[in-house]
């Protein structure tokens, strides 16, 4: 089996040292971590971590269970590239004087998708969004105009086939006991039910 990228999103209540613990899973079996995203979801109690890795499947497949093996994580995804909708945003900050002198720059960057973020005496910096080679193609294309510093975000995705993914993320909230559980409340003859 070949290596190949995936993104493992894992959906998690929001807990310190959660990600202190998720990323020793990782550590511990040698595994690179590429790029690391956290945010809240569409449900308010649940966090999203979007983390890329290159990996065998079988690796990956056995990460997501030690994954869900944590006790704040209800779910644990792995996909392919082909698999979701995903991208990341970068920063470029280049000499203004060398942007207002070249028109060549000024066009390179329409042709890129680049937008102005900020304009100062000394420096501007440009924004776009997209797929690593995009983001990276920018980078070439700058240089040799000064480009000054360069920054790009984690990936964000989102899963193509996720009907009705909003619904499991509440019911995974729903399974999971909060402070009003009441345990081991006895019925009849010494029955025990957990209600929650």
């Amino acid at each position: 089996m070949s290596k190949q990228e995936f993104t493992v999103t894992v959906y998690t209540e929001n807990q310190v040292g959660l990600l202190n613990r998720i990323a020793i899973i990782f550590s511990r079996r040698k595994i690179n971590i590429e790029s690391l995203n956290t945010s809240p979801t569409e449900v308010e109690s649940v966090h999203r971590f979007t983390i890329v890795i290159t990996e065998t499947e079988d690796v990956v497949r056995k990460l997501c269970r030690q994954i869900e093996k944590q006790v704040e994580v209800l779910k644990a995804y792995y996909n392919t590239n082909e698999e979701i909708i995903w991208q990341e945003m970068a920063l470029y900050k280049v000499p203004t004087d060398i942007i207002a002198a070249e028109v060549k720059v000024e066009r390179l960057l329409r042709e890129h998708g680049a937008n102005t973020v900020v304009i100062r005496k000394d420096y501007t910096v440009f924004q776009v969004s997209g797929h690593r080679e995009e983001t990276e193609n920018l980078i070439k294309v700058l240089e040799p105009y000064g480009l000054i510093e360069f920054v790009r975000s984690a990936r964000v995705a989102i899963i193509k086939n996720s009907n009705g993914f909003h619904e499991k993320l509440k019911e995974f909230e729903a399974f999971t006991p909060g402070e009003e559980a009441i345990e081991n409340e006895y019925l009849n003859e010494g029955e025990a039910v957990f209600s929650m």
